[in-house]
């Protein structure tokens, strides 16, 4: 039986798991299982139902077998941030709360005028961007509503480690995820343990760091009867960003990258991080990448807004509209010019996100979307603006030209929007692959066990594989 590779990938709304194999140097890629990822509310907070997820992990790796594949290793990818606190049982401490509560409000600048921690600081040392939900301040509010959980945790695990955990018995904490808690040392790649006591946070909770491509394990035996399968757990660059990045087909100098999924994250590969106070200004970070090196890249609100339109007019009428209804919905509107902050934190969680967007377009004195087709295009309008904007400023931070910008994950299919970045951009824009992150994980599967040399050796093999579609731009939007 030819050898085959396991990616479980999960978003923040949707999870798959994905086989991957290698033929005459291509990579094929097989789905094999798929579910939801849902928010819900438990104690007052939004929290991941992580024992679901567990279980929808297993289910699928059951799966696997059934349909007659027998994984030689797995890797688990999720989001960033979130983390979850184990006992010394390993049993967990409190709720998995998740990145979009709002308990982190107001954290940052409590501790500033508290004195304790300084932005600017703390930006050159970990050289990590400002999100309000970043580890380091759920980790504060936690700290603020429930001490005795930090008192009583033997660990901190990031969810994909969590994940692994569960699978074979074995505590670590992955670099590229562990990188986006805000609490990573930028010079070293290791915890800032001048930080962590500054922040009164336990040290002995931090697991080692770990390097994408460790091998962690096997399957434990309860995960052995419950699957009918055995397999090696390899650690990809667990954070779901740091595999899409990987997936970029024949990388060259001039080329930016747009990781484009929920969230929207573009910027560069780099040997080394950026800490400027002129990065600092422009929130850019520096992430973990394969290789320790650094993903140096700007968050944009990305299709959570399209998402949350196209979940809202299911919930109010029953039926969810298709991507491709919305997209042809915002097609006839295209007379329609007003435009959003996309990074607005307003649009993180908002009861209704149509509102919300038709009350900015108000206090901004535009006009205001009174169809769903206007309400798209305004959105389509503000992503191709922030598209534009976040390339130009990345060309002043690192001070080279980009000719060309790839797409990468699921927003690469929607060829409405990439369209519109090339024009915004002035740039050819390739598209594709599509199962981007699920392709970056398996990717350092295929390294670890010899199917490819390295990442350059694997990168090329892309194009081979998968199709890349290409957007010139067209009739340029106002520069």
């Amino acid at each position: 039986m030819q050898p085959c590779y396991l990616a479980v990938d999960i978003g923040a709304s949707s999870g798959r798991h994905i086989i991957g194999t290698v033929e005459n140097g291509k990579m094929i890629l097989t789905e094999v299982h798929r579910f939801d990822n849902q928010l819900v509310n438990k104690n007052g907070h939004l929290c991941w139902d992580l024992e679901k997820l567990t279980e929808e992990v297993i289910k699928g790796i059951r799966k696997c077998g059934e349909e007659g594949y027998r994984p030689v290793s797995v890797g688990i990818d999720t989001w960033a941030v979130d983390f979850v606190l184990l006992d010394r049982n390993g049993d967990l401490i409190g709720d998995p709360v998740a990145y979009r509560d709002d308990r982190t409000n107001g954290i940052r600048n409590e501790l500033e005028k508290q004195g304790i921690l300084a932005f600017s600081d703390h930006y050159r040392e970990t050289g990590i961007q400002y999100q309000k939900f970043n580890t380091v301040y759920q980790l504060t509010a936690l700290q603020r509503e429930h001490s005795e959980q930090l008192e009583n945790a033997d660990a901190l695990l990031m969810i994909p480690d969590y994940l692994n955990y569960r699978l074979t018995g074995v505590m670590s904490s992955e670099y590229t995820n562990a990188s986006t808690t805000a609490l990573l040392d930028v010079g070293n790649n290791n915890w800032d343990d001048g930080l962590i006591e500054h922040l009164g946070l336990p040290r002995s909770i931090f697991q080692k760091v770990s390097m994408p491509g460790t091998v962690l394990g096997s399957f434990t035996k309860e995960i052995r009867n419950l699957t009918g399968l055995d397999a090696t757990v390899i650690l990809p660059a667990t954070h779901d960003t740091g595999s899409a990045f990987l997936a970029v087909p024949a990388l060259d100098e001039n080329a930016a990258i747009l990781s484009s999924g929920t969230w929207s994250l573009m910027g560069v590969e780099n040997g080394s991080p950026i800490t400027s106070d002129k990065s600092l200004q422009a929130n850019f970070t520096n992430e973990g990448g394969y290789e320790g090196r650094y993903r140096y890249l700007k968050n944009i609100m990305g299709l959570w807004m399209i998402q949350s339109v196209r979940r809202e007019l299911g919930q109010r009428g029953g039926i969810l509209p298709s991507f491709p209804e919305l997209i042809a919905a915002a097609e006839e509107a295209e007379q329609f010019k007003s435009t959003v902050d996309a990074d607005d934190q307003r649009f993180l969680a908002p009861v209704s996100m149509i509102d919300e967007i038709a009350l900015a377009c108000k206090e901004s004195n535009q006009q205001v979307p009174e169809t769903i087709g206007e309400t798209m295009q305004c959105i389509y309008n503000s992503l191709s603006l922030d598209y534009r904007n976040t390339l130009k400023t990345l060309e002043s931070l690192t001070g080279k030209v980009y000719t060309s910008l790839n797409i990468v994950g699921g927003g690469s299919q929607d060829t409405y929007l990439n369209q519109r970045t090339a024009d915004a951009a002035g740039i050819p824009v390739y598209a594709g692959p599509t199962e981007g992150t699920a392709l970056g994980n398996l990717m350092v599967q295929f390294i670890a066990d010899g199917r490819f040399t390295d990442i350059a050796d694997a990168r090329n093999a892309i194009r081979k594989s998968f199709q890349i579609t290409e957007f010139t731009p067209k009739n340029t939007e106002e520069k």
